[in-house]
């Protein structure tokens, strides 16, 4: 690795960090488009967490991801915060802009992203979400964001899913908002367009397992998993033999790191396509 003194430095914080693949997503974008600059990774704990924020600023590190257990207590260092993040109540992007470090979220538009990149509209939709922690809340602010009709959480914990539920409903008034068990007892399957799962069901240790069975849907349902290792999980794979157009999460993972660089590089990359393409393709090898 070349680490002339001259480069622009950028890293993710959370804990633990060590099996990320930020490091490889960014790098090698790093390494496509031309820009001289390096990303490494920080197992940083909480109690760190300040004392970090202001050694980025001094050491004018130029932006940082932030993962868990940090997304929501990084808030609080931050001397602004945007829009997204607000309603997220959650910030995982950061960007260091003259020494005044601004909080964004690209979690929600990372997934929205990937389903623009599969031809996918979700307005007017029925969208089932199965899970109803950080990343169901990201993901279904970003539906609602972009007109989803109907949104039903499904959760184990069925007090989580009604915090979620009010949540959506207070922000998305115009948003139908239901929630049930994971054995979905109360909603008619046929009317669903979209199933995502936001739950860890489907990676190790529960790789053999489906966080709901695939019987009832309608023939052109759509399934996304969020989880990128394993590449298939069961789920995927109960949806496929159904003949069910399916998505891992190895889409969203990539096309957020890209809207956090959309960010820090302050412009639009316009051959989006082929860098996400060639970033895909160099993954394949770390998550199957």
């Amino acid at each position: 690795m070349d680490t002339t003194w001259n480069k622009d430095l950028y890293c993710l914080i959370g804990s633990p960090v060590s099996k990320s693949l930020s490091p490889i997503i960014n790098n090698n974008y790093y390494r496509i488009i031309g820009e001289d600059n390096i990303y490494l990774i920080f197992d940083i704990k909480e109690k760190d967490l300040a004392n970090i924020v202001d050694s980025f600023k001094i050491l004018n590190i130029k932006g940082f991801n932030v993962t868990l257990p940090h997304k929501i207590n990084i808030m609080k260092h931050l001397d602004a915060i945007s829009r997204e993040a607000k309603i997220l109540g959650a910030v995982n992007t950061v960007k260091n802009k003259n020494g005044k470090l601004i909080g964004y979220n690209t979690d929600g538009i990372g997934f929205i992203k990937s389903l623009e990149l599969e031809r996918i509209d979700v307005k007017d939709k029925i969208i089932l979400i199965l899970g109803a922690g950080g990343a169901a809340n990201a993901i279904s602010t970003s539906l609602s964001m972009n007109s989803a009709k109907h949104i039903i959480i499904g959760n184990r914990t069925l007090s989580k899913a009604e915090k979620l539920a009010a949540r959506i409903s207070n922000q998305f008034p115009n948003v139908i908002v239901e929630l049930d068990s994971l054995e979905l007892e109360h909603i008619s399957k046929e009317k669903i367009n979209m199933v995502i799962n936001c739950t860890s069901v489907g990676m190790y240790p529960n790789a053999d397992e489906s966080p709901i069975d695939m019987d009832g849907f309608s023939n052109d349902l759509i399934v996304y998993d969020i989880i990128y290792k394993p590449t298939k999980t069961k789920l995927m794979e109960l949806a496929e033999k159904k003949g069910y157009y399916t998505i891992n999460g190895i889409s969203m993972l990539i096309n957020q790191a890209l809207c956090s660089q959309e960010i820090w590089l302050e412009r639009k990359d316009h051959n989006f396509l082929n860098n996400y393409r060639e970033i895909k393709r160099i993954l394949q090898s770390y998550v199957e």
